[in-house]
């Protein structure tokens, strides 16, 4: 992101002042660099995992039984992600107005010599629910690590594969939380739009085939 001394100084004093408190206030200070940008800051330089969705007034975090093809994240837990880009498509996409399913994805490929790549992002959701633009805004909630644990990536070809999930099968209180809103997300223009029955179809030849596309 190439941040300066100065938008580093900047968010220091906003992560002492507000975020280490962690009393769950909101986060209304006018920052020095896009929201993706200090949310994936968050992430990577403080260890903070964060949690998407279109709830403003949550004030703790109880575990829901989760629908999802993984062993790990179909359980009844409170998920997040290490990631500051992946929360913010669950936080601006309007799923209880608009009938979808969406595939998605937010990866680090790691060498064989422990060298960990660039994220690598993936966000697919139903063509006719993409076609009506269903975004609204939402909130960003920033949870401590502790009590988390890691999804374990799986190994292809010798490279590890971190998918920066982590679940807490305990009540989680967030920290803080901030507002977004889609012109906030940067791939908002690159969400794309699938077939679900074609979808289905794929799955069912090759579970394993994520992400399905043609």
């Amino acid at each position: 992101m190439n941040l300066t001394q100065d938008d580093t100084a900047a968010l220091e004093a906003i992560f002492d002042a507000r975020l280490a408190l962690g009393r769950g206030d909101w986060l209304d200070e006018t920052l020095p660099i896009p929201k993706w940008q200090f949310l994936c800051w968050l992430a990577d330089e403080k260890g903070l995992l964060l949690h998407g969705t279109g709830n403003p007034d949550i004030a703790a975090f109880e575990p829901r039984q989760s629908n999802d093809v993984s062993e790990f994240g179909n359980r009844k837990a409170v998920y997040a992600a290490s990631d500051g880009l992946w929360p913010m498509f669950f936080a601006v996409v309007d799923r209880a107005n608009y009938s979808m399913t969406i595939v998605n994805a937010a990866i680090r490929v790691e060498s064989p010599a422990g060298e960990i790549s660039q994220p690598y992002y993936f966000f697919s959701m139903t063509d006719t629910a993409l076609a009506q633009q269903p975004w609204r805004d939402g909130v960003i909630y920033i949870l401590p690590r502790d009590g988390f644990e890691e999804q374990a990536g799986d190994l292809i070809q010798n490279h590890r594969i971190h998918t920066n999930h982590w679940a807490n099968l305990q009540p989680v209180r967030p920290l803080a939380k901030l507002k977004v809103a889609p012109d906030d997300f940067p791939f908002l223009a690159q969400v794309r739009g699938q077939d679900d029955a074609l979808l289905a179809e794929r799955f069912e030849a090759n579970p394993d085939g994520f992400p399905w596309v043609e």
